[in-house]
C-alpha cells in the first residue's frame, strides 16, 4: 500500500528543520540565543525546529548569519524550495488560469523515457479530445473559480499531447472501467473520446489497459498518478497535486502500478469494453 503522499513532504521539511537545529548546536547557541541575535520571539525557533513552520528564504538566511554559518544558507534554501514544491495547493498553481500549468509540464513530457499514468476517474490528460478536455477544465475553472482561460489551456493542453506521437517516449496507461462510462461534456463529446481512445491503441508506443469492474481487486482504487521514468511520481488530490520523489515512495507508486496493471484487460477486450460504453450512450 502506498504510503500517505504527505509523508514525503513531511519527511522534507522535517529534514531542513532537524538542519537548522544542528547548525544552532555547532554554534554552541541556544534556542534564546538565536532569537535575540534575530529580533525574534522564542516560539518561532521552536517552531522552525520543530518543522511546524516552513522557514522563508529571509528566515534561513537570518538563522545561519546568526549562527555564523552564511554559507550554508543557500543550500538550505535550495533544501526547503524542494520541500515546497512537493505539496502545491491547485490555488497556487492555478491562481492565473490554468494555461500556465498546462504549459508547465512540456519539459517533464519531453525529457521522459516511459510514462506510467493510472487514471480512476476521468480519461488521462494526454489522450484527451478537444471537446473532452474544454468540459473537464472549464468545470475545473468554475469550481475553483479560477481565471477564465479555459480555450487558452485547452489549445496548451492539446499542444503539449503531441509528445504521444513524436518523440523517443513510451505510454503505459491504465484506467478504471468507471472512467469511459462518466459523461463528461455529454454524449456527444464522450463518443468522440472514447472513439479517439480506440484510434489511440493503435499506436506502437500506446498501451492501455482497461480494469473492468468485475476485476477481483487485488489493489484498491486509488487517486489518479503518475509516474514519469522511474524518478518522479506525481499525485492529483482534490485540493493539490503531491510531487514525490523520495526513491522508495516512488517504488510504491511504481508496484501499485503493477497490481493495477495485472487487473486490466488488454487489446481486444479493452477495445470491447470502450466500445460497449460507446453503444450505451444512445
Amino acid at each position: 500500500m502506498p504510503t500517505s503522499p504527505s509523508s514525503s513532504v513531511q519527511a522534507a521539511r522535517r529534514a531542513v528543520a532537524d538542519r537548522l537545529r544542528e547548525i544552532r548546536r555547532d554554534a554552541n547557541l541556544t534556542g534564546k540565543d538565536v532569537a535575540e541575535r534575530i529580533g525574534w520571539q522564542r516560539s518561532k525557533v521552536s517552531r522552525l525546529e520543530n518543522a511546524t513552520t516552513p522557514p522563508s528564504d529571509d528566515d534561513i538566511r537570518a538563522w545561519c548569519q546568526a549562527c555564523d554559518a552564511d554559507g550554508l544558507a543557500a543550500d538550505l534554501i535550495a533544501a526547503s524550495r524542494s520541500a515546497d514544491s512537493m505539496y502545491v495547493e491547485w490555488r497556487r498553481l492555478q491562481r492565473t488560469g490554468l494555461r500556465r500549468l498546462q504549459e508547465s509540464y512540456v519539459p517533464l513530457f519531453e525529457r521522459t523515457r516511459v510514462f506510467r499514468i493510472y487514471c480512476s476517474n476521468v480519461v488521462p490528460g494526454l489522450l484527451q479530445t478537444d471537446g473532452y478536455a474544454s468540459a473537464l477544465l472549464g468545470s475545473i475553472a468554475a469550481f475553483r473559480e479560477t481565471p477564465d482561460d479555459v480555450s487558452e489551456a485547452v489549445a496548451a493542453r492539446m499542444e503539449r499531447s503531441r509528445v504521444i506521437r513524436e518523440g523517443n517516449h513510451r505510454f503505459a496507461l491504465l484506467v478504471e472501467e468507471a472512467v469511459l462510462r462518466h459523461r463528461v461534456g455529454g454524449s456527444e463529446v464522450m463518443a468522440g473520446q472514447l472513439g479517439y481512445l480506440l484510434s489511440i491503441m493503435a499506436l506502437p508506443s500506446v498501451s492501455l489497459g482497461v480494469i473492468p469492474f468485475s476485476a477481483d481487486r487485488r489493489m484498491w482504487m486509488l487517486e489518479t498518478f503518475s509516474v514519469y521514468d522511474e524518478a518522479q511520481a506525481q499525485v492529483e488530490l482534490l485540493t493539490a497535486q503531491v510531487n514525490v520523489t523520495a526513491p522508495s515512495e516512488v517504488a510504491q507508486y511504481l508496484k501499485a502500478f503493477g497490481e493495477f496493471s495485472k487487473l486490466a484487460v488488454y487489446g481486444a477486450n479493452a477495445r470491447a469494453r470502450i466500445t460497449a460504453a460507446i453503444d450505451a450512450l444512445e
